[in-house]
């Protein structure tokens, strides 16, 4: 009862900490919503398509995702950072321009990603889906990468500007259209055509819908001719290419070994592997949906207090963040240890496999979701290439093992390697970050005593 009486009055007291939870709660409100339904659709489409349909159907979204991911430059983070810091010290021309160059380079990236994928698509349909006349569902799905010309430059806008809620709305009404062409699919007895048909409109809506509300909110907050800035007011183009190449390095590097293991298990198992993975990560997003919204809404407020130099508020906010998500993961991960066995059951006896693995991928999975702010405090701080050299050095380690062992090993093994890289780099990143703002706010101690 002392436990929660302390914490009711820091909710009560920390202004910060509330807006936090107000910005996630418009997204989470959203996200939980969203999770129902992405489990609704996920367990029809495992129904609909069987472990094997549900398993090509995933290499033929995270292909798509991971060529838009590889050439996106993580445009989100470089305006949160550059077009806050901008902001805040009035300097308008330099914040359009800011966002003016970063729409402009997503935009190209994703015409090149598309290109790519589409001479790309008959030999990953060979070699990853088993199945040569799944190209032309590759490309149809690939078209998601041309609607999200602007959604990362668009989503960094609004994470600086603090404005959730008509995002969180954008992505409801995704989830549902999304959910509704399954649900339809799953009654009408339809095929992989029409669930791949039901994943990209949701997309498309979602993309769109981001673009417009970051326009939107840029005739808002700079005026309606903020596109025509010049691009002489841009920070230093070395720097500014610094962060943005380093981003995309960092960002690849975690998409190829983190965030694509349905492709690493179709190149190294088979599309049934590949649905057993699917659905136990599906589940695992339980855990993970309340959560990610704090990394939108705590990557703002993490770069503030590190331009104040405000340590002090630095360490306290890191500390609240992860105790909640610290409570909520732990109670989570417990519930799905007891109750796996049974959320498998509603896809189909077939999907029993997946549990021992999706145990597996929990703990690293979990561990990352505790430490959520690792990478963003470290881009705050200015130090972009650390979490990227950690994760290189990590995820080189984990694919290399994935060649030696998961052919042999199998599933369990892959989950075994994320999760080993989870903790590893994560663990590094935390200790070099802590390690960072200690020296800083010392180097301040010494040139203002009190």
């Amino acid at each position: 009862m002392k436990f929660l009486g302390k914490w009711w009055h820091i909710l009560k007291t920390d202004k910060l900490l509330q807006k936090i939870l107000a910005n996630s709660g418009y997204l989470l409100s959203s996200n939980v919503l969203s999770m129902g339904l992405s489990m609704l659709q996920s367990i029809l489409a495992g129904r609909l398509l069987g472990v094997a349909g549900l398993g090509v159907v995933g290499t033929i979204t995270a292909f798509a995702s991971t060529l838009n991911r590889l050439f996106s430059f993580r445009m989100n983070e470089l305006v949160v950072k550059y077009f806050g810091e901008a902001k805040s010290q009035n300097q308008p021309e330099r914040a359009a321009a800011v966002v003016k160059v970063a729409a402009l380079g997503e935009t190209g990236s994703a015409i090149l990603s598309f290109l790519i994928l589409v001479l790309l698509a008959p030999i990953v349909a060979e070699r990853l889906a088993d199945d040569p006349t799944t190209a032309p569902l590759f490309i149809l799905y690939g078209t998601m990468v041309l609607a999200n010309f602007a959604t990362e430059t668009s989503t960094g806008v609004l994470q600086a500007t603090n404005k959730f809620r008509n995002y969180a709305i954008v992505n409801l009404i995704s989830s549902i259209l999304t959910a509704s062409v399954i649900v339809w699919s799953f009654f009408s007895q339809r095929g992989m055509m029409e669930v791949v048909l039901a994943y990209l409109i949701g997309k498309f809506v979602l993309g769109l819908g981001t673009a417009v509300l970051g326009y939107h909110e840029m005739n808002r907050a700079l005026g309606k001719g903020w596109w025509k800035a010049s691009f002489s007011h841009l920070p230093p183009l070395k720097e500014l290419f610094s962060f943005a190449f380093s981003s995309n390095i960092s960002s690849t590097i975690i998409m190829l070994v983190r965030d694509n293991e349905a492709l690493w298990i179709a190149f190294f198992l088979s599309p049934v592997e590949v649905g057993y993975a699917k659905v136990a990560l599906a589940i695992i997003n339980l855990v993970q949906i309340p959560i990610t919204p704090f990394i939108s809404t705590t990557y703002p407020e993490i770069n503030q207090a590190v331009i104040r130099r405000d340590w002090t508020l630095l360490r306290r906010l890191l500390k609240r963040i992860t105790l909640i998500s610290g409570t909520w993961t732990g109670a989570c991960a417990l519930g799905l240890a007891v109750l796996g066995r049974w959320l498998l059951s509603f896809y189909g006896v077939d999907f029993q496999p997946a549990y021992v693995p999706m145990l597996i991928f929990l703990v690293g999975l979990g561990f990352a979701n505790i430490l959520f702010w690792n990478r963003p405090l470290l881009l705050s701080l200015g130090m972009p290439l650390v979490p990227y050299r950690y994760t290189l050095w990590a995820g080189l380690a984990k694919v290399g093992l994935a060649f030696l062992l998961v052919p042999r090993l199998g599933l369990n093994s892959e989950a075994f390697l994320l999760s080993a890289f989870f903790v590893i780099s994560v663990s590094l990143i935390v200790w070099r970050g802590l390690q960072e703002v200690n020296h800083r706010e010392k180097i301040d101690l010494e040139a203002n005593p009190a």
